[in-house]
């Protein structure tokens, strides 16, 4: 996840702009920033890696001329945050310049033949096939336009971008398809940004593209065209959020956009799939897997440990990091030791991989590039979460999950599973939209001192992050079980007072959670139940009910029943008085041990 930005001005201070926009967007990336602005000397960009304070002051970005240009702040997907691999982009000759959101998917195809075709390329970004396919068609004879639009027709994948070119000056064009994109419509200037935060300083009147649609920006205004090339009227809406609400996106709180952020993560993740076949074509024989992981990761490794035993047939351990000294003998060369960290930097986890390394093959799978994590494990799988601000891993989670799933997928060849992980994006929407539902059920629990979450197979590692997430950001007790487990103890402390969070999908556990549901029930407690809409045995047993679409299996179930309690988590938190994006005395990434 990346954010640009583009203006036409009246004056000649473009420059000073767009920096005041890419700062606005900085929670979409932070790791380099650039510029291209557009004068009588041509193009002139200024970019580098690092935070987009110290950029700035090292290149002086706000001293560019020009009337107009283009900016972009980058979470790195594809190459090291660099010099070279900060955007905007450009063609062989320095004409044309690109900045991009998105991932190009079949980039190295294209890479390869614009390089046969003697293009050169200096960056191991997805986004320079774009200047260098519009160069190619212009050469070709195309207006600029038509060679962009030739270029589209080429691109697989997500993408929203923004095109400068000597060729045909004072213009800005673009695209977008499933990356956000708006245009902005000032006093006789023009703007457009990934999110409206980083325009809303200078104008609150908004186009909102949809996708296919392209544009044209120029001193006379915006002109958008459908993917047929006819001009199209847009409405225009005027926006009536804060700077604050508006880098929210309108969302009260970091943790809830990011909620609702999943079904993007996981579709942007699933792109990884032909990198994870490309590494799995790489490994040896392993006879052992161990994952490596703290905290929520731990939880997502859980659910890697069934698949991996379920599906592949594979012994598989999950270790605490801060554990793993202690069982380092048991690692030998024939196990693939997978260490999970959203940050890449966790202190446990690299200390871990470490010792590991020495011993076995690793693989980490991690969310931001060029951690450390990323540069000392033997294999790299990426998440494609985008920065998460949140205290609380939510579309972290989820993505990590999508990746483990992709791996077991990938490893055992099991297309069937392919198939059905590109439905997760869609099933997620759908219980989204359950929300008004879950915040009136917080309103009845949030007074509670203890909750239990109980589950079975694939349903206990999504109830001991269900009772995680609660203890975060509500501070309240909770407890994830295995359901089996609660009649060798922890039946003792049911009572009334006591809600108990049942996980229960259609499955071969089904009928056994449910007799676990009749135990607590017996003993006074108020069931929440997370089912099959299809499941009127659990709706009956139940004092409140989450339904889920029939058709999700006990197998994917993790990916999606988890949503309802992060859910029900943060309208707790929120009703209780809580920031629920600054829960106490925790931090976003442990790098300490």
């Amino acid at each position: 996840m990346c954010g640009i930005v583009g203006c036409i001005l009246k004056s000649n201070k473009a420059a000073p702009v767009l920096l005041d926009c890419v700062q606005r967007l900085e929670y979409r990336g932070y790791d380099s920033v650039g510029i291209a602005t557009y004068s009588s000397s041509g193009i002139q960009i200024r970019k580098d890696r690092g935070k987009i304070d110290e950029v700035s002051e090292e290149l002086h970005l706000e001293e560019l001329p020009g009337e107009m240009g283009i900016g972009h702040v980058r979470w790195a997907t594809h190459g090291l945050p660099t010099q070279e691999n900060a955007h905007p982009h450009t063609d062989c000759e320095g004409k044309i310049a690109v900045v991009h959101n998105g991932i190009i998917e079949n980039y190295k195809e294209l890479k390869d033949q614009l390089i046969r075709e003697g293009h050169q390329f200096v960056s191991q970004t997805d986004t320079e096939v774009i200047p260098h396919l519009i160069e190619k068609y212009h050469k070709e004879g195309l207006g600029m336009e038509d060679a962009m639009n030739k270029a589209i027709s080429k691109l697989h994948g997500s993408y929203a971008f923004a095109v400068v070119s000597v060729d045909e000056p004072n213009k800005i064009m673009g695209v977008r398809k499933e990356s956000p994109l708006i245009l902005g419509l000032g006093n006789g200037e023009y703007f457009l940004a990934s999110d409206a935060p980083a325009i809303l300083q200078h104008t609150r009147r908004i186009i909102y593209l949809a996708d296919h649609e392209t544009f044209i920006i120029d001193a006379d205004g915006i002109t958008v065209k459908d993917v047929d090339g006819q001009v199209i009227e847009k409405k225009i809406e005027t926006i009536k959020w804060t700077p604050e609400m508006a880098q929210k996106c309108g969302y009260p709180h970091f943790m809830l956009k990011e909620i609702h952020e999943q079904p993007e993560a996981v579709k942007n993740t699933l792109f990884e799939v032909s990198d994870i076949e490309e590494i799995v074509k790489k490994f040896p024989k392993f006879k052992r897997i161990t994952f490596v992981a703290c905290g929520t990761s731990y939880h997502a490794s859980l659910v890697g440990k069934y698949l991996f035993e379920g599906l592949l047939g594979l012994p598989t351990d999950v270790m605490l990091a801060s554990e793993f000294e202690f069982s380092e003998k048991a690692i030998d060369p024939e196990s693939l030791v997978i260490f999970i960290s959203q940050s890449g930097e966790t202190a446990d986890t690299l200390k871990a991989l470490r010792i590991a390394n020495k011993k076995a093959k690793t693989l980490t799978i991690v969310n931001v590039l060029g951690s450390t994590a990323t540069r000392e494990a033997d294999y790299v799988i990426f998440t494609r979460a985008g920065p998460e601000i949140g205290v609380a891993a939510t579309k972290t989670y989820i993505s990590q999950l999508t990746c483990i799933y992709l791996l077991a997928a990938c490893m055992g060849k099991n297309r069937e599973l392919l198939d059905e992980l590109q439905l997760i994006p869609d099933y997620m929407k759908t219980v989204l939209s359950f929300e008004d539902e879950i915040k009136e059920m917080a309103a009845k629990y949030k007074d509670a001192q203890d909750f239990f979450f109980i589950g079975r197979g694939f349903s206990y590692p999504t109830a001991m992050e269900g009772a995680l997430k609660l203890k975060e950001i509500t501070y309240i007790h909770g407890e994830g079980y295995a359901a089996g487990e609660l009649k060798h103890g922890p039946l003792a402390l049911i009572d009334d007072d006591v809600p108990v969070v049942a996980v229960v999908p259609p499955g071969k556990s089904h009928d056994r959670t449910l007799s676990n549901v009749e135990e607590v029930k017996a003993r006074g407690a108020r069931v929440i139940g997370l089912g099959s809409i299809d499941d009127h045995v659990l709706e009956y047993e139940a004092s409140d009910m989450i339904k889920f679409p029939a058709q999700i299996s006990e197998l994917i179930s993790p990916l999606i029943y988890v949503v309802p309690l992060q859910l029900l988590s943060y309208h707790i938190s929120v009703q209780r008085g809580i920031d629920p994006d600054k829960p106490k005395n925790l931090a976003k990434c442990v790098t300490v041990e």
